[in-house]
């Protein structure tokens, strides 16, 4: 399982048939092999830096493998990623060379360093050009630094760095200096190079010391001749066959953006042969009611207990047991490996589970606040495109666990629910339960499930006295995309979801209308809202997110094309201004869609 990583700009064309490591989705240089006799190539992203924490999530896996797990096989596993000089600068960087270093992991950081990032130079990525040197003083981190264009030299620093890696099982740094000798792109004519530069380039290409390395040494001038030819040969054959290939269908890219059925190759706890135990959505209420704080670290506990390659981690998930109390104890109980702290980074922390994914373990990551996942877009975005942009070949299914909202007062930092942003990162199911008993069975079904979830955890109903609910079992899991019709009438339909399904209960009592708790995001169930206007011909949709753009926008132009003869009045909206959450409670009062400003808004749309 060692990965063999490696990355390039995105600038570079690809013939984009079908067959090749995308089936014409992504361009060609972000490759991927998931081999399952040797070295496995992860599937590389198109931004610079992206492929570090995803290497040490991997790292870390090879190690859980090894001592929690106790594979053998892993006992010398390690997992290498390649980046050039302008990767150093880069948060992902940083971030696995932290993760790297206090974990002790069988990583290996290969920098290619050429002098430049397209057209700027390496002393613009670190002070002098030189990271190795800069990182002499990072404890933990043994450094190997040499040419890369003298084969003696470069082998030996390959073979030492490999084996500090492979035999110490814990981080190293290989840099190796190489000249560029043609521009980052096609397009690219290194106007920016001067002469001088230039020349000095071309003096280091290691092509001709490679041959007078081997030649007549290692090989007669016959043999490399030869050699060169059979190369050439076979590339040409394997241009000409790429070109032969023919294009896929058009509608094949609406394959795979979530599992179909047809599993992926590498990535999960499905694809090393485990299966779901048997679930039922019917709950069997057992003892007082609970909140829903309680609810979700009793399904993380019981997964945990039955499945020992889940592995919950983030920011103060350990001793403290999370700032909402969630984790509270579990550390104690599976041990750090399983339930532990990370690093000050979001990157980090959902790059890492994507690695640890791909390994074959079950990520649960917890980000502690909404606006906290803001420096993970990347990785976010990157994980939930990863089954498509692979066409099936890898996926990373994990429990994104995300507290959102307002609680008893807000801030433009901690009460943020912007779903929006996920919903749009294909690839990715969201789940907002509003009770203790639909996050439950949310929270198991994703636990269990194929595809990353994100579980968005509203602040406001942890503890609510409306939230809590009897333990429903420890087999009850609910279906994505199903609605709970929380109240029943006929006059008009309300839509809404998380933290504000109570709110719309209370202001709907007693004036015949259907409510109905979306339950998750994506899916959406469609169905539901449809028949329900169908019946009641009108629609309201409330939500705590921002209008402009909000996801009651979507409802709505749904609602708009498919029910529009079933409609007696305009389908509307009620949201939180376009504003970020204010912290005053008055102001937050005001801003949040109250019951009285939704009964307001009811009566309103029941008199057109």
């Amino acid at each position: 399982m060692t990965n063999w990583q490696w990355h390039h700009g995105s600038g570079c064309r690809a013939s984009g048939r079908a067959g090749g490591y995308s089936d014409g989705r992504d361009i060609g240089v972000v490759f991927n092999h998931p081999n399952r006799d040797g070295a496995v190539a992860l599937p590389m992203c198109g931004g610079v830096g992206a492929q570090y924490t995803p290497t040490a999530g991997w790292a870390q896996a090879l190690a859980y493998h090894a001592q929690v797990l106790g594979s053998a096989a892993h006992g010398r596993s390690i997992a290498v990623v390649l980046g050039g000089d302008g990767s150093v600068a880069s948060n992902g960087f940083w971030s696995a060379l932290t993760i790297a270093t206090t974990q002790k992991l069988p990583m290996l950081f290969y920098v290619e360093d050429n002098g430049f990032g397209i057209s700027v130079a390496s002393t613009m990525q670190t002070p002098g050009g030189n990271i190795a040197a800069n990182l002499g003083a990072w404890q933990g981190l043994r450094i190997f630094s040499g040419d890369g264009t003298e084969p003696a030299e470069a082998a030996q620093l390959v073979a030492e760095a490999v084996a500090h890696v492979r035999e110490e099982r814990g981080p190293a740094m290989l840099r190796l200096t190489v000249p560029r000798l043609q521009g980052h792109s096609f397009q690219d004519t290194q106007a920016y190079k001067s002469e001088a530069v230039v020349a000095a380039e071309r003096a280091r290409d290691p092509w001709g010391k490679l041959q007078s390395h081997l030649v007549p040494h290692v090989l007669t001038r016959a043999d490399w001749d030869e050699a060169v030819r059979t190369a050439a040969d076979r590339a040409e054959a394997a241009r000409e066959a790429a070109e032969a290939r023919p294009v896929g269908t058009p509608d094949s890219v609406l394959r795979h953006v979530f599992y179909d059925g047809e599993m992926q190759q590498v990535g999960g706890l499905m694809t090393q042969g485990w299966k779901p135990p048997a679930a039922t959505d019917q709950p069997r209420s057992e003892g007082q009611r609970i909140n829903m704080v309680t609810a979700i670290r009793r399904v993380l506990d019981q997964e945990l207990a039955a499945n020992p390659r889940m592995v919950v981690f983030g920011e103060d998930v350990g001793p403290k047991g999370g700032v909402h109390a969630v984790t509270l104890g579990l550390q104690e109980k599976y041990g750090v490996e399983r339930v532990f702290d990370t690093s000050l980074s979001e990157e980090g922390i959902i790059g890492r589970a994507v690695g640890m994914a791909l390994a074959g373990l079950l990520p649960v990551p917890e980000i502690q606040f909404r606006k906290y996942a803001e420096p993970a877009t990347e990785q976010l975005n990157d994980c939930g495109s990863m089954r498509w942009r692979t066409n099936n070949r890898f996926a990373a299914p994990m429990v994104v666990r995300m507290p959102v909202g307002f609680f008893k007062c807000g801030d433009p930092w901690h009460s943020q629910t912007n779903e929006v942003a996920f919903i749009h990162s294909p690839g990715w199911q969201i789940a907002s339960p509003s009770n203790a008993e639909d996050a439950v069975g949310l929270l198991r079904t994703a636990l269990r499930g194929n595809d990353p979830v994100i579980f968005l955890e509203h602040r406001a109903m942890l503890d609510h006295a409306w939230a809590r609910r009897p333990w429903p079992g420890e087999d009850f899991a609910l279906p994505f995309g199903k609605a709970r019709l929380v109240a029943e009438g006929t006059r008009a339909t309300i839509v809404t979801w998380g933290g504000l399904v109570d709110r719309c209960q209370e202001a709907a009592a007693g004036l015949s209308v259907d409510v109905i708790d979306l339950r998750t995001l994506v899916p959406w169930d469609r169905e539901a809202v449809l028949a329900s206007v169908a019946k009641t011909h009108r629609c309201l949709i409330v939500h705590e997110d921002l209008q402009t753009a909000g996801f009651g926008a979507e409802i709505a132009a749904v609602v708009a094309s498919e029910a529009f003869t079933d409609l007696d009045a305009p389908v509307e909206r009620l949201t939180m201004p376009d504003i970020p959450s204010p912290h005053n409670p008055v102001y937050l009062e005001w801003a949040v869609p109250s019951v009285a400003a939704i009964r307001a808004r009811l009566n309103d749309l029941l008199e057109f």
